[in-house]
């Protein structure tokens, strides 16, 4: 007999003692639910972002198959999945989704298999059947590329930006002309736009920015207040706080300078934000939303023609790029983006032909001289 284990997450902590359900079945699948959710917590699993969606997938494919998961068998996996691909045509599931779904699934088994949660007693003493492991290697996603985003995601070339913030300001301008409200709140959504392409910041560093994150750079003194920011929120590891990291203003980008300095004077006082510490707010004197800052990203790009594969994040993708292409070390740039490895990085730079082109005739020059007449 396998000794009671008082695990965070053990069966018999979040069934109660000697209650008899009328209808067990769906009481015991919800202490499940409660225990894997508290195993989560102890290692420090953040609930919104990790716990909540894991809970609820699982709840999804219950849910399909209309049993429990010690009924479950690999058909009823093989079903859910084919569902998921089928389901949207001409929105197929991606291959990232579909491999973090199964390893969800496979993490939510392996914790229900465990005798040490007491699960499989709990199963067989009241239901005469056990959950069992269903992921195995040979009937998953395989995870074979370093990157499996939509092959249409890309950077914006220069034109393409450029088009993007003539289409933001173009917003401003015409609100005003046709004098209408909200002018404020879209010279605002033009500025932060410009303020996620200078710095490379994803959707939550932009959002979760502070005034107190802005910070001077003693080397280059004519940037004053805006030489860097400091990024509190950046993407964390599993079971790790937010990474932290300082962006330093480029020159190729200075221009950000000026946009930052006439919002804080200009732009974010007419929202009345009184002593709220966002740097960007809303009309509501509260912090800028993700999906606002998504809405945002899109009202300009439609209003630019631009390709519809393009979205917020692509200015990420442009800013390593570009800075790439500026001529700056991948080391720097990496510290920049705040990417653990140089792989990431490199998966992010698309460079352009004429850059590479660049570099090849440097390369010639220097081995050949002007033996071949080429000109840089």
């Amino acid at each position: 007999m396998s000794r009671v284990v008082d695990l965070p997450g053990a069966a018999h902590l979040v069934l109660a003692d000697g209650v008899v359900h009328l209808d067990p079945e769906p009481a015991v699948f919800d202490a499940m639910l409660d225990g894997w959710a508290r195993q989560q917590r102890t290692r420090f699993l953040d609930w919104e972002s990790t716990i909540r969606p894991r809970v609820s997938l699982v709840k999804r494919l219950a849910r399909f198959t209309n049993q429990y998961p010690w009924q479950w068998e690999p058909a009823e996996l093989e079903a859910f999945f084919d569902y998921l691909r089928t389901r949207r045509p001409g929105k197929p599931l991606a291959v990232s989704t579909a491999r973090n779904y199964q390893n969800d699934l496979r993490l939510f088994l392996e914790y229900v298999t465990d005798t040490r949660y007491g699960w499989p007693a709990t199963c067989s003493e009241r239901f005469d059947r056990v959950p069992v492991q269903l992921l195995h290697e040979w009937n998953t996603v395989t995870h074979t590329s370093e990157y499996e985003g939509a092959a249409e995601r890309r950077p914006l070339t220069y034109d393409e930006v450029q088009a993007l913030f003539d289409a933001a300001d173009g917003r401003v301008e015409n609100i005003r002309t046709r004098r209408r409200k909200g002018s404020l709140a879209a010279l605002r959504d033009a500025m932060v736009l410009k303020a996620v392409y200078a710095y490379g910041l994803r959707r939550q560093e932009a959002c979760g920015l502070d005034i107190s994150d802005l910070r001077r750079n003693p080397k280059v003194a004519s940037y004053r207040n805006f030489g860097a920011i400091f990024v509190r929120y950046g993407k964390a590891s599993k079971g790790g706080p937010p990474k932290r990291r300082s962006v330093l203003t480029v020159p190729e980008m200075d221009w950000i300078v000026e946009v930052l300095d006439q919002y804080l004077t200009e732009v974010r006082p007419g929202f009345n934000p009184g002593k709220h510490p966002a740097f960007w707010v809303t009309e509501r004197r509260g912090r800028m939303s993700l999906r606002r800052l998504n809405a945002a990203f899109e009202s300009a790009r439609q209003a630019a023609d631009l390709p519809a594969e393009l979205d917020l994040h692509s200015l990420r993708h442009s800013y390593v790029t570009h800075l790439i292409e500026f001529g700056y070390p991948e080391r720097f740039v990496q510290d920049q983006v705040g990417h653990a490895y140089a792989s990431t990085t490199a998966i992010y730079s698309h460079v352009s032909d004429e850059y590479r082109n660049r570099l090849l005739l440097r390369s010639l020059q220097a081995r050949h001289g002007d033996l071949w007449g080429l000109e840089a």
